[in-house]
């Protein structure tokens, strides 16, 4: 097998010095177009190609940036994942995933880098994270925060806009004249998680459009799985006053609810409309198929491997930690009359 072409072999190819074939790679500006049109031609001829890993190691880098999300067996993280996976590669760089299950101990080892100097930034997707344990973190080690915000002001942050989402999504739904709207997965209680969030949005809707809060029809679950969403519309579905449209917070459970539905027979849309959030794959081929809420994953994806990898190349920044607020649109299908 051929020797892998060297820095030397192409700088010997092109007639120039290894430090002005350096200077090409690396694109700097003060060299003429000449020079680097000879170069580049030798790096064609060779075949030649720069050792990514080996230059990170040398800048003191590993190369690799972790994801640590609650679950990949919900369709949106493994989603999101691959499109963390594809924004990453174009800087070069490899993706380690860690299933953390929402267990804070967990989170905690991914927020410190699980202790190791195997991987140059953290982007976490966290659920059980207090505001403390992000005051008290070490922020030498690069972090972007998803979806939950437990402590604005102490790293660098991305998701969607979760109250005017919710809101939207309800206010779809009072638009085609429904009037008593479930939220299953929602809270009224604890700290403002995307559930609490949401269902705050939900309310704000309700209370534009002149209808009254019915603390019963937010349906807290265990979690976010078909099966509870299941549930949670099977019990629903025998109340003496049932709903007339189902707010779901995740596709999960509009998918798991829909399922339900249909063993009840309730007819989606005819009886009942049902909206989720996330617009995972499998909601465009449920039967009826499943109107959503649709978070811009490829750019939550961009902008979150952009904010870590700015704080991975510039270490000693100053720069305030920033909060990137990304698009969401809503997705009208079959199941809310679409």
């Amino acid at each position: 097998m051929a020797a892998r072409p060297r820095i030397k072999d192409v700088a010997e190819y092109a007639g120039v010095s290894p430090k002005t074939v350096s200077n090409v790679i690396n694109n700097y500006e003060h060299v003429s177009e000449r020079t680097r049109t000879t170069v580049q031609e030798a790096i064609d001829a060779l075949g030649y190609r720069v050792n990514i890993a080996g230059r990170q190691l040398r800048q003191g880098r590993t190369g690799m940036i972790t994801l640590a999300v609650p679950e990949l067996d919900v369709a949106y993280f493994s989603e999101l994942a691959r499109h963390v996976m594809e924004a990453a590669k174009l800087h070069g760089r490899t993706v380690l995933i860690d299933h953390t299950g929402g267990e804070r101990d967990r989170e905690l080892a991914a927020l410190h880098g699980f202790d190791t100097q195997f991987c140059d930034g953290v982007i976490l997707s966290p659920l059980s994270l207090l505001p403390r344990d992000l005051a008290t973190r070490d922020r030498r080690l690069p972090l972007v925060l998803l979806g939950e915000h437990p402590a604005e002001g102490h790293t660098d942050h991305v998701g969607i806009d979760n109250v005017r989402a919710a809101r939207e999504a309800t206010a779809h739904l009072l638009a085609r004249g429904r009037r008593r709207v479930a939220v299953i997965g929602g809270t009224l209680r604890g700290r403002q998680g995307t559930d609490r969030l949401r269902t705050d949005g939900y309310r704000e809707a309700l209370a534009a459009a002149g209808l009254p809060f019915e603390a019963d029809l937010v349906v807290p679950v265990e979690a976010y799985h078909w099966r509870d969403g299941a549930e949670a519309a099977a019990r629903l579905a025998r109340e003496p006053s049932p709903p007339d449209a189902l707010l779901c917070l995740n596709d999960n459970l509009a998918l798991g609810a829909l399922r339900a539905l249909y063993e009840a027979g309730v007819r989606v849309p005819a009886d009942l409309d049902v909206i989720g959030f996330d617009d995972i794959q499998a909601s465009r081929f449920s039967v009826p198929s499943l109107s959503t809420v649709s978070p811009d994953k490829r750019e939550i994806a961009r902008a979150a491997v952009a904010l870590l990898l700015d704080r991975v190349d510039a270490p000693d920044s100053a720069v305030p930690y920033r909060d990137e607020v990304v698009g969401h649109r809503i997705v009208v299908r079959e199941s809310s009359g679409g």
